[in-house]
């Protein structure tokens, strides 16, 4: 068993243009005053994060730490969740994912993936000058139109689909392993990884590689009606990031978990701030920790109710609430009456 580190928070839906989001000194200061001992850094938020310089600069990423830590603040890890979407993009979602790329390579899907490789591999090059163990990721998706099959898939579609993104993600786990980062794909909605089973169907055509991890986030499997403790041990040994994200799934008549097109507060399934959703946190905290999960609790605030503020600071004091410290001893150990082989065989029965 390992006590999990945290509190920590994801900087992502945070950082803005309005002070103190739109600095690294002051952000850091806030998520330390909100009670955050640690954040994850979205690689491409430039008013954060010079990603280009980290990957070839360890002056810059020890100043970078450096800066964070006069404010009590360490960086847990980095996220390449946009870059990592955009290793491969079905030509339905070009134009809408384009905003998340260099405007350089709008328009042009293969620059545009060619550009998101590159990110990914300097987030990994930074994550080592950084001193880090694991960068959060998408996987992307060729496959997610077909998610429902109507009208009927064509045999072999599917597989050509993970076939394609193993090899594009194949180089960039490599890369990963020369700098010995794991890659943790974020489990998600919109993603070809999108529960356990098509994760193993990407892990079986990567051979299994040690660096294709995940990125646990109940909240998904909540609005996917999986069982979300359940996937802890099957996944025991994958797990290398936990994002404490909360989610409800309320079906009526009306509406299940395709959510009728509707708006974020008007969804069956949608995200809630940390204890306002379905999720048992209390029953993942205990299955981590007994799993030896030595990794942080980052919160991921995404809620369609809360002010972001209000839900950083109840964040902080909810994953500290829940972090169990690992005993040092049994809680029984005040009875133990000692033993030896001779006194246990005698106990058994097995002397004389």
């Amino acid at each position: 068993m390992k006590t999990i580190k945290g509190p920590a928070l994801f900087l992502a839906q945070f950082a803005s243009d309005d002070t103190p989001f739109n600095d690294w000194a002051s952000i850091t200061r806030w998520a330390a005053d909100c009670g955050y001992i640690g954040v994850q850094v979205p690689s491409w938020d430039a008013r954060l994060f010079d990603l280009e310089t980290a990957a070839t600069s360890r002056d810059y990423c020890d100043t970078f730490k450096g800066r964070a830590a006069e404010n009590g603040i360490e960086v847990t890890e980095l996220s390449a969740h946009l870059q990592g979407q955009l290793v491969a993009v079905h030509p339905a979602y070009d134009i809408a994912f384009d905003g998340f790329a260099h405007a350089s390579v709008h328009g042009d899907p293969k620059a545009r993936q060619d550009w998101a490789v590159r990110q990914v591999k300097m987030a990994l090059d930074a994550s080592r000058n950084l001193g880090l163990s694991a960068l959060g990721t998408f996987s992307g998706a060729l496959a997610w139109p077909y998610i429902y099959p109507w009208p009927q898939r064509p045999e072999g579609l599917v597989e050509a689909a993970f076939d394609e993104l193993a090899d594009r993600w194949r180089p960039i786990l490599d890369h990963a392993e020369e700098n010995g980062i794991d890659i943790c794909y974020e489990i998600h909605p919109g993603e070809d990884l999108h529960d356990g089973v098509s994760y193993e169907m990407f892990l079986d055509r990567v051979d299994g590689h040690a660096r294709a991890r995940m990125l646990y986030d109940p909240s998904h499997y909540v609005l996917q009606c999986l069982d979300y403790v359940a996937h802890l041990d099957d996944y025991a040994d994958r797990i290398g990031m936990f994002h404490v994200k909360d989610a409800e799934f309320n079906p009526t008549g009306k509406q299940g978990v395709y959510g009728g097109y509707q708006s974020w507060p008007n969804r069956a399934g949608r995200f809630r701030s940390p204890g306002d959703g379905h999720v048992d946190f209390g029953a993942i905290f205990s299955k981590l920790t007994t799993m030896g999960f030595d990794g942080w609790a980052v919160v991921e605030w995404e809620c369609a109710l809360k002010h972001p503020e209000d839900g950083a600071r109840e964040g902080a004091a909810f994953v500290r609430d829940h972090i169990i410290r690992v005993t040092d001893h049994a809680f029984d150990d005040f009875a133990a009456g000692g033993a030896d082989d001779a006194a246990n065989r005698k106990m058994l029965g097995l002397e004389g």
